[in-house]
């Protein structure tokens, strides 16, 4: 079992920067692969980000490209969203979720339902 807890959400004009941060228990946390997802109110939840299980790879959905930066730091079982020229559509509840396949050591996992844990979720909200 894999405990995921977000910190780091909050209120922020537009043009601002937030950092998002996941910790995660275990002691394998560098063969998970770790994604970051959204979700607004009335829409489903979709990928924005995701890194390998070394940090090797990393992949970014089109709407976040240059704007977010997603890292990783095994020795503290920690990843990081950057969230820079935030816009109010990024308005959304983050979650972060881990993925257990053997391939996400070396491979970004991009679709949902291949993340086996998931945290609670963190707001974000972005005001114009």
């Amino acid at each position: 079992q894999v405990q995921l807890v977000e910190s780091g959400g909050g209120l922020v004009q537009a043009g601002g920067s937030l950092r998002l941060s996941c910790a995660a228990s275990g002691r394998t946390f560098s063969s998970y692969g770790m994604g970051w997802f959204r979700q607004a109110p009335g829409k489903e939840r979709e990928f924005v980000s995701g890194i390998s299980g070394t940090g090797g790879s990393t992949y970014y959905a089109d709407f976040v490209k240059g704007r977010f930066t997603i890292s990783r730091d095994n020795a503290k079982n920690t990843v990081y969203l950057q969230m820079n020229s935030l816009k109010p559509e990024d308005t959304a509840v983050y979650y972060c979720a881990a993925a257990t396949k053997r391939s996400a050591v070396i491979m970004v996992v991009t679709t949902l339902y291949e993340y086996d844990f998931w945290g609670q979720g963190t707001q974000v909200t972005v005001s114009s």
